[in-house]
C-alpha cells in the first residue's frame, strides 16, 4: 500500500469523480488507488484531521492538499500530463488560490451527484475497501 498514491475525493462531486475517471486509464500500472471522502477508508486515513475540501493525496505517510496534491498526482501520470508539475514554479499562494477558486465553485460549475461515484468493473480493484 505504501508504494501507491491514495487519492481521497468527494464522491458526490462531478469534477472530483471526473478526475478519478480521467486518472485511472492513464495509470495502467495501477499506482494510484482511490477512496471517496465519504468512505470509512478515508475517515481512517485522515485520522480525525480536518476534512479537506476536495481532493487529497496520500503518498506514503505524507498527506497533501490543495495544489500540492494535484502536483503530486500529476507526477504519477505519464507524459504529457506530467508536465503539469511545471506549475510548481508558481508561488504556492497563487497555486493554492487558484485551487481554492475551483474548489469553492466546483459544485456550481460541474454539478453534484445524488450519490457517490460507484466504480465500474475497471475501477473496482483501484478503490480501497472499507476495512482494508
Amino acid at each position: 500500500m505504501t508504494d501507491r498514491l491514495v487519492v481521497l475525493f468527494d464522491g458526490e462531486c462531478n469534477l472530483c469523480s471526473g478526475v478519478v475517471r480521467f486518472i485511472a486509464p492513464r495509470d495502467p500500472a495501477g499506482r494510484v488507488a482511490f477512496a471517496s471522502l465519504q468512505s470509512t477508508a478515508a475517515t481512517v486515513l485522515l485520522r480525525r484531521r480536518a476534512s479537506p475540501d476536495s481532493i487529497v493525496v496520500i503518498d506514503g505517510g505524507e498527506l497533501l492538499v490543495e495544489s500540492d496534491a494535484v502536483l503530486r498526482l500529476a507526477a504519477a501520470l505519464p507524459f504529457p500530463w506530467r508536465l503539469i508539475r511545471a506549475a510548481r514554479l508558481l508561488p504556492r499562494p497563487a497555486r493554492d488560490g487558484l485551487y481554492r477558486l475551483v474548489a469553492r465553485n466546483r459544485a456550481r460549475w460541474f454539478g453534484r451527484a445524488d450519490t457517490c461515484l460507484v466504480p465500474d468493473a475497471t475501477l473496482t480493484e483501484r478503490f480501497l475497501a472499507d476495512g482494508w
